[in-house]
């Protein structure tokens, strides 16, 4: 279970504490087991700091606590502060993800499972792609990108299997392997009847809880090849 420790401290000198923050995390890489740290501000007390440290357990924050270096920067900080610093240790018990979330719901309910309404929820208005693969315009709006999703579910039977994703700010980056069977038209071709598979990734920024914008990155030619509708070029 991760385990998160909430420091809460007060100091009208934060600029001297984020350079001896940054300089721990200089003096032990490759050795610190913290692999989180979000730092705080009171809105309303420019003096009061929360951070919030996160650890794949109890058992390495302790390990953590112990290193050298993180003793010695820690008394510098708290000669920086105005008291001592209060420490909250917690088992996390929940990790809701939501920009993730929001991602696994396009492939399952969307994309697979063929919720086309949902898109409304999922996706701004004003959704943007950027799409390497794409032989057309890419969509510049909600309704375009729905009438793509309909064309891929026209034109095959598939599944994504998704391998990981990753949250970092706004953005979410999935990795996958989509795998189908050629049941209608496709850019002109008809049905071959055909299985193929790629693989891509699909990296999406969110805004207000919904998918902004989508960089999609997958092997279009690899699938027309698999499709018979582009020749394999032989090796010389």
């Amino acid at each position: 279970m991760t385990f998160v420790q909430l420091i809460d401290c007060r100091t009208s000198r934060y600029d001297d504490m984020n350079r001896l923050m940054d300089e721990w995390v200089a003096a032990t890489e490759g050795k610190r087991t913290a692999t989180h740290s979000l730092v705080g501000r009171d809105r309303s007390d420019g003096d009061h700091f929360i951070e919030l440290i996160e650890f794949p357990s109890y058992e390495d924050a302790m390990k953590n606590s112990n290193l050298p270096e993180t003793n010695r920067i820690f008394e510098e900080i708290v000669a920086l502060c105005d008291g001592m610093p209060n420490f909250t240790d917690l088992d996390v018990v929940r990790d809701e993800q939501l920009n993730k979330a929001t991602a696994r719901r396009f492939y399952d309910e969307v994309a697979v499972g063929g919720d086309l309404g949902l898109i409304d929820e999922l996706f701004a208005e004003d959704y943007r792609e950027h799409d390497l693969g794409a032989w057309e315009e890419p969509a510049d709006d909600r309704e375009a990108f729905r009438e793509t999703v309909a064309g891929w579910r026209n034109a095959f039977e598939f599944r994504f299997d998704l391998h990981s994703l990753v949250a970092e700010g706004d953005e979410v980056v999935v990795r996958w392997t989509w795998r189908g069977t050629h049941r209608g038209d496709f850019r002109g071709l008809a049905p071959t009847g055909r299985q193929a598979a790629m693989d891509g990734f699909t990296t999406f920024r969110l805004e207000d809880g919904r998918i902004r914008e989508g960089w999609w990155t997958y092997d279009m030619l690899g699938l027309l090849r698999q499709l018979g509708a582009v020749e394999a070029q032989a090796e010389v």
